[in-house]
């Protein structure tokens, strides 16, 4: 997918408006500039931004758990975070170190959704909520301890979509060594080698029933 391609694919499968184009447009230009004071996303993955970073946080969207309380862990530089918010989520966004908290208050109001963003500066494990509708984290941390720090977040409503490139299927199977529940890998749109893992009902094994 080019950059082309991945401007078409937001437009027909998420409905977005040219003003949301415009928008997410100014972002990517903000990115690039704040790259430069502080490691946001990789230098060379900038000139690739839509397929990326835009479209591979767009297409998490439609596998969630509606719109409501939608919780990103470790959104760094807004992904898939602040994207899932343009397209109409109420999301919180956890993100530890204060340099990239600060980032996205200002990328919020740059995309326009300060009203429907929560920016919590501070670990996983010590941010307490309600359980979430939707959790998603991308390059975060391994599911296992994903799945550990976060279990406080969730409730067996909850759904989980991870984006966990070509490793989907192997860091599935180390989790599912501690943890049970629904699971399923979905195909990326933007890679045709990576996979997202989708799970529901996750809770972790008792001790008689861990691989061993």
């Amino acid at each position: 997918m080019d950059e082309k391609a991945a401007r078409e694919w937001l437009a027909e499968h998420c409905d977005v408006s040219r003003g949301t184009l415009d928008r997410l447009d100014k972002f990517t230009h903000f990115l690039g500039e704040e790259n430069k004071q502080q490691n946001l996303v990789a230098e060379t993955t900038l000139a690739s931004a839509w397929t990326r970073h835009i479209v591979d946080s767009a297409q998490l969207f439609r596998l969630g758990n509606g719109p409501d309380r939608w919780l990103d862990l470790g959104s760094g530089a807004g992904f898939p975070g602040l994207v899932i918010a343009v397209l109409g989520a109420s999301v919180t966004l956890v993100e530890e170190r204060r340099l990239r908290a600060d980032f996205l208050a200002r990328a919020a109001d740059v995309l326009e959704v300060r009203d429907r963003v929560e920016i919590v500066h501070a670990r996983v494990e010590t941010f307490h909520a309600p359980p979430f509708d939707t959790i998603s984290a991308r390059a975060f941390a391994p599911l296992e301890r994903l799945f550990a720090v976060a279990a406080h977040l969730a409730a067996p409503r909850t759904r989980w979509v991870l984006p966990k490139g070509r490793n989907a299927k192997s860091e599935l199977e180390a989790a599912q060594a501690s943890w049970q529940g629904e699971f399923r890998l979905e195909p990326s749109v933007t890679d045709p080698d990576a996979m997202i893992v989708v799970a529901e009902r996750v809770r972790r094994k008792s001790k008689g029933k861990q691989a061993r």
